[in-house]
């Protein structure tokens, strides 16, 4: 979309650098041009990630219903106009902003569910705290944007269920695989299914969230992982 800012009526910057060396007197005028240049094409991407970055808490806290692209570009500070420069729809900025927030969730899954000098039921436990942090954090109000979104748009929108089933079918996975370590290990029963075991830990997992958002408390988080340690992930 730039390339009509490299060419005007004057020719190419190419060009217009050549004639520069040649005649000293118009670098100035020719510098600013390049800064002016430099400075708008540099914008646009800051701009597009700003709008990312607030979109991330603005879908989280008002869901996708309940955000505008008024309110998503007011509580990023843009110009409304920023938002179709960037992105060609709702949806397709609800796309970008699931995968910003699965970005952050694979961030923590790297350090804990992931991290393979723990033995299993560990990393799990680990898991479960570094996310249960972050919701404290949040008074208890907004759960798993993943989950929120899950219950809100798959029956307005075939583009973004399609991609939650790949979001959920990526989590489910980096479950089983620590199950699988934990079951080779003894460290996790080995009658259940790993894939089963992680299917069923995800959705349960969002359940609890899902109630501790109605209830503004830590209590079913707490209840989720009593039964889910005592239970499912045990020796």
């Amino acid at each position: 979309m730039f390339l009509g800012l490299l060419e005007t009526s004057r020719g190419p910057l190419w060009a217009r650098r050549a004639r520069a060396r040649e005649t000293p007197h118009s670098a100035k005028p020719l510098a600013n041009e390049y800064v002016q240049l430099y400075l708008y094409v540099m914008a646009r991407p800051s701009l597009r990630e700003k709008i990312i970055e607030s979109g991330v808490r603005t879908l989280h806290e008002r869901g996708f219903a309940g955000a505008g692209v008024r309110e998503i570009t007011g509580d990023a500070g843009v110009p409304q106009g920023c938002f179709t420069n960037h992105f060609r729809s709702k949806k397709a900025f609800a796309v970008t902003i699931l995968d910003r927030y699965h970005e952050l969730t694979q961030a923590i899954m790297d350090e804990t569910l992931r991290d393979e000098s723990r033995p299993a039921a560990e990393r799990l436990h680990a898991y479960f705290d570094a996310i249960t942090e972050w919701l404290e954090m949040a008074g208890w109000r907004y759960g798993c944007l993943v989950g929120n979104m899950s219950l809100e748009v798959p029956e307005h929108s075939e583009l973004l269920r399609t991609h939650l089933i790949e979001i959920c079918g990526a989590l489910t996975s980096s479950f089983a695989e620590a199950i699988r370590a934990g079951q080779k290990a003894g460290e996790i029963r080995s009658d259940l299914d790993a894939d089963d075991m992680a299917a069923f830990i995800l959705a349960s997992w969002e359940g609890a969230m899902m109630r501790m958002k109605v209830d503004r408390s830590p209590r079913p988080i707490e209840q989720f992982r009593r039964v889910l340690f005592a239970t499912v992930v045990s020796p």
